[in-house]
């Protein structure tokens, strides 16, 4: 159970006594089954009327699919250790919440005026819940539309555990306190602020534009997104879109180097040339301008249109950017949604398409944990920056060679540097350890694609790699040219003569350290992903503020938010990304006297909330936001300045660990003040001190980092643990309440319809209805001066 459940939360005391007793083995002898008639049984069967046969057939059919499916009974116990969950943590979620006062901010904005109606609310939400558990487990009815408060909560803990199981808690209290809120006539108002259906209506001055749109796609190595920046070098404006900041800078730099005009545009970073007058823009795709006419835009991975968290960035460049031209570079997989779209633009579209330049091979054996092992030319990959740098050190101590690295938060010159050594076949560094940024685009000349580990992080939980991610890693082996050779060479018409093909004459190959990865990575690359079938989509902040007028001012944002989540109407070729983080940032501006905009503005912000610190960096922000002052650098306490006079050469080595997690945490809020200083230049105004503590905070960094060691031992455990933790994770969803949780359209479910089942007006409507209604012991502090509810 505990596998089941997550070790975050443990079974009451009553439940386990319950198992144990039902545990407990019979000590009498089994009873033997009775004979069977034989002839003469079959005989007074055939003698029985024809329908009668037939219910008995039927009934006899269905005892055997019973027999024949034990996974039933399981499925029965796992619906009540889930239910035991759901009480647990809403009983966490009411104490945190706090005991009913008149006062109480959000109590009153639901509508909870008197200690009586906050009783019998939540003891009627208790008995919704039971209820919806009770279908589940006496009917098997889970789907979403006949028992969406199940669904839900069951969607949202395999999602993200008891975390995002407690969030849905919450959401789905407030909606059920808000059923009788509103008259039919403003529900449906909702429902049409909520319909999304059309959100390439968002951008008129596009709509008006007659746009061409060339989707390259093809395997990495291919040549698409060489291709798409000709048709960019060769127009007089034009922008260019990328995941990553430092592919932002690398095409920056590309075009610097030819003698073009070219600004850098990305969240924290803006380098726009002093004297032109018309210039290229290239920019991480959050950043891309929408209202400037220019002759070609390049959207690179467009692939990444369907990304749960981004992929409304990419959706809103597709749809909005007012180009004459508009490039796509991604993979095969996107191509019928971009032609979906484009049919329904207006806009022409051509799909062109590439093979790969050389072959991608897996290898038969992994590498092992012997870095004699590697080859010049490897590209060991890791998820973790600590891990990539203690990777760095027990590669140069084993081989005596020199190690490059390359990982995302590296400064853009610094990750130019190492990329230029490991590309130059005349030094000592032979290998390059580098994070999963390098399968975004990033050129390098890498022979062999070694993968540390097949499993990552997600900011949740361990996950296994998906298919796109193999391929898209794996596929920088055996690189036809670098963008070094481009920069160097200056002319894209000759043929390369440092390209990975004519160096090595030979394909490029993928592999892993341990034999269990590699086979996951070699499946990985014989398989093709699924199509993709959906765009993301974000309302956008003047949706967002329309829908919240509807609503009485007190009531937090992240309901606002869900509910418009809730309701949303959408179209089969768009989907709403995910809100995780965007309700965990309302929730902590709900606070601050902030208007909509500033609101929907932070709720974009680069803000990593995993650490308490973090929360207490962005309510500082808010606070100088919402009083338009107190934005210098030097004057938010929250800051943790005092770490940059901390030397780590005098820490023990746990000490050391607690320092890199302060550098790290002063380099998030560093960026983030570096983000609002764009778009509220009034208030943070310290952005020149910001840019040199960021660079302090870096080299700071970098120097913790390449003290670490490395232990072949240990990390070979933490694959092993990590490899394990995934594995638990992708089981969740077969063992978790059994089946596949099924998709379905949110607008055609509930709760996303104020009338729908369980929304309707109370159950009791007097006093003593009410009452008899409560359990005792609620009863008893109903009549307490404290009025707590019970949590049982």
């Amino acid at each position: 159970m505990n596998a089941l459940l997550g070790q975050a939360w443990r079974c009451p005391r009553s439940a386990v006594l319950v198992t144990r007793r039902f545990r407990v083995k019979s000590t009498k002898p089994p009873k033997k089954a009775a004979a069977r008639g034989g002839s003469n049984a079959l005989q007074s069967f055939n003698e029985l009327p024809a329908d009668e046969q037939l219910r008995r057939r039927l009934n006899d059919r269905e005892r055997v699919q019973r027999r024949t499916t034990p996974s039933e009974p399981a499925l029965r116990q796992r619906y009540g250790e889930f239910y035991d969950l759901a009480k647990h943590r809403l009983n966490h979620l009411l104490r945190e919440m706090g005991r009913w006062d008149p006062e109480h901010r959000e109590y009153r904005a639901f509508g909870l005026h008197t200690q009586e109606d906050y009783i019998q609310e939540i003891s009627l939400f208790k008995d919704a819940l039971k209820k919806s558990f009770n279908l589940a487990s006496a009917l098997n009815m889970t789907a979403r539309n006949d028992n969406p408060l199940f669904w839900n909560l069951r969607a949202a803990f395999i999602r993200g555990d008891m975390q995002e199981l407690t969030k849905e808690l919450r959401y789905a209290l407030q909606t059920f306190l808000m059923r009788k809120k509103f008259s039919k006539s403003t529900a449906e108002l909702h429902l049409t602020v909520a319909d999304l259906r059309f959100p390439y209506e968002w951008f008129p001055a596009t709509r008006q534009l007659q746009r061409t749109i060339h989707l390259h796609v093809g395997p990495t190595n291919s040549g698409k997104t060489y291709n798409a920046l000709k048709a960019l070098e060769n127009a007089k404006s034009g922008i260019y879109a990328g995941p990553l900041r430092l592919l932002a800078h690398e095409i920056f730099t590309r075009f610097i180097a030819k003698g073009k005009p070219c600004a850098l545009i990305t969240g924290e970073e803006q380098r726009i040339p002093e004297n032109a007058d018309m210039f290229f823009r290239s920019c991480t795709v959050e950043m891309t301008p929408l209202n400037w006419k220019v002759d070609v835009a390049v959207i690179d991975e467009i692939q990444m249109i369907a990304d749960e968290h981004r992929g409304w960035a990419w959706t809103q460049a597709v749809l909005g950017c007012q180009a004459k031209e508009l490039h796509l570079c991604g993979e095969e997989r996107v191509v019928d949604l971009i032609q979906e779209l484009c049919a329904r633009l207006g806009d022409k579209c051509i799909v062109h398409r590439y093979q790969r330049l050389n072959p991608l091979l897996p290898m038969e054996e992994a590498v092992g944990t012997d870095f004699k092992n590697l080859q010049k030319g490897d590209a060991v990959i890791s998820f973790s920056r600590v891990n990539l740098h203690a990777l760095k050190a027990g590669i140069e101590g084993a081989t005596g060679r020199k190690c490059a690295i390359v990982y995302g938060s590296l400064p853009p010159e610094t990750r130019a540097a190492q990329a230029a050594l490991f590309n130059d076949p005349n030094n000592e560094y032979d290998f390059l350890v580098a994070s999963d940024a390098i399968g975004m685009g990033l050129n390098l000349e890498i022979k062999r694609v070694v993968f540390e580990s097949a499993f990552k992080f997600d900011g949740s939980t361990q996950r296994p790699l998906t298919i796109p991610e193999v391929k898209q890693i794996g596929g920088r082996a055996g690189r036809y040219r670098t963008a070094n050779d481009a920069v160097c060479s200056g002319n894209e018409g000759e043929a390369s003569v440092t390209s990975a093909q004519s160096k090595w004459g030979a394909p490029g190959f993928v592999t892993a350290m341990d034999e269990q990865d590699l086979e996951h990575i070699k499946k990985h690359l014989l398989k093709d992903a699924k199509p993709i079938t959906a765009a993301g989509i974000m309302p956008p902040s003047h949706i967002i503020e329309r829908f919240a007028s509807l609503f009485p001012p007190d009531i937090p944002l992240a309901f606002v938010l869900s509910r418009l989540r809730e309701m949303a109407r959408l179209s089969s070729s768009f989907n709403i990304c995910s809100f995780g983080d965007v309700l965990e940032i309302s929730n902590v501006l709900k606070e601050f006297n902030l208007s909509i905009y500033d609101r929907s503005v932070l709720l974009t912000a680069p803000v990593s909330l995993r650490e308490q610190a973090q929360k207490d960096v962005l309510r500082a922000f808010a606070w100088s936001i919402a009083n338009l002052s107190g934005g210098h650098l030097l004057e938010i306490p929250e800051i943790d300045l005092e770490v940059l006079e901390v030397d780590p050469s005098a820490l023990t080595a746990l000490a050391r660990k607690d320092h890199l997690v302060r550098l790290e945490g002063l380099h998030k809020a560093v960026t983030l003040y570096l983000w609002l200083s764009y778009r509220y230049r009034g208030v943070f105004i310290s952005q020149q001190l910001a840019f040199h503590v960021k660079s302090l905070v870096e080299e700071k960094i970098t120097n913790c980092l390449e003290a670490a060691d490395f232990d072949a031992e240990r990390q070979q455990k933490r694959r092993e643990i990590l490899r394990r933790q995934a594995q638990s994770h992708t089981k969740k969803e077969e063992k978790l309440l059994g089946e596949v949780v099924e998709d379905a359209p949110v607008a055609e479910s509930g709760p996303g319809l104020w009338e729908a089942e369980g929304h309707e007006d109370p159950l009791y409507r007097e006093k003593k209805e009410v009452n008899a209604a409560l359990p005792v012991r609620v009863r008893r502090i109903a009549a307490s001066p404290t009025g707590a509810v019970s949590q049982e």
